[in-house]
């Protein structure tokens, strides 16, 4: 029998990990930001909460745009993927009507149960925020509309691009507050 101290202590252990482990993912991205993206967490009492500014891709729809969201850290990390959402308005095949985002990496470890999704894309403990943060430019930039989080967006990605395009300009003159 596991006496209960064990199992808080295994959690304190976890969390103390996690804690560090997202201290220092902070401190690396601060060194070496990728171009166009900004994280952080969003107060000192909480690293496990970051806030993110993205700028839009170059040479897409989203260009010029810069939009924000936020990285939720799960008490096991790295062990389970952070969540992320964005706090406003978008629309894109990938991005849920809430701000959720849908790409493979954010998807827990082992084999998709759907069969979309090989194990390889999916999270594992080796990823880093960094390449989250850059999958999800790359998203913005080349959207999947075939796994489509939001179905109107990806129904018109595919049949009506000129209308995506307006409404995603929309969107960036939204972002930059015109």
């Amino acid at each position: 029998m596991i006496h209960r101290s064990a199992l808080l202590s295994d959690n304190v252990t976890h969390i103390l990990f996690g804690n560090g482990l997202v201290l220092f993912t902070f401190i690396e991205l601060t060194l070496n930001p990728p171009e166009g993206i900004v994280a952080g967490p969003m107060n000192e009492e909480n690293f496990f909460e970051w806030e993110a500014l993205i700028m839009g891709p170059e040479d897409t729809c989203f260009e010029f745009g810069v939009f924000p969201a936020i990285l939720s850290f799960p008490l096991d990390y790295p062990l389970s993927p952070p969540k992320m959402r964005f706090t406003c308005e978008m629309f894109h095949p990938n991005i849920y009507p809430d701000g959720r985002v849908c790409i493979s990496i954010l998807h827990a470890p082992g084999d998709d149960p759907m069969g979309y999704e090989s194990s390889a894309e999916r999270w594992s403990p080796v990823q880093s925020v960094e390449k989250i943060l850059l999958s999800v430019v790359s998203m913005l930039a080349e959207p999947n509309d075939e796994s489509g989080a939001n179905v109107d967006a990806s129904k018109m990605w595919r049949d009506d691009r000129e209308q995506f395009y307006k409404i995603a300009k929309q969107i960036v003159q939204k972002s930059l507050g015109l």
